[in-house]
């Protein structure tokens, strides 16, 4: 499985007991695309580091959720692929 990191041009804040993804275009901050994180999008953003490859991620995300590989699987292929997607990370 892939190694992803986060992008240079986006981050995290924590506001208001959410997460939030800002991405940065040149000095701007783009409003239009701010990302909230649910608490499991939110572990998996702060566990991508460009060294886990994504099943040492989602079997990160087994033993802190407490949830079946299945649904770990399809919750962090769902969450990375929007990533990607969006430009907020990258192959490492």
């Amino acid at each position: 499985m892939p190694v992803l990191k986060k992008a240079d041009n986006v981050i995290a804040r924590h506001i208001a007991d959410e997460t939030l993804l800002v991405p940065i275009r040149g000095k701007l901050v783009d409003m239009q695309k701010l990302y909230a994180l649910d608490s499991t999008a939110e572990f998996i953003w702060k566990v991508i580091d460009g060294e886990k490859s994504l099943a040492d991620i989602r079997d990160a995300v087994v033993a802190e959720f407490d949830v079946a590989e299945e649904q770990a699987e399809h919750d962090l292929h769902e969450f990375v692929d929007a990533l990607l997607r969006e430009g907020m990370a990258i192959e490492a």
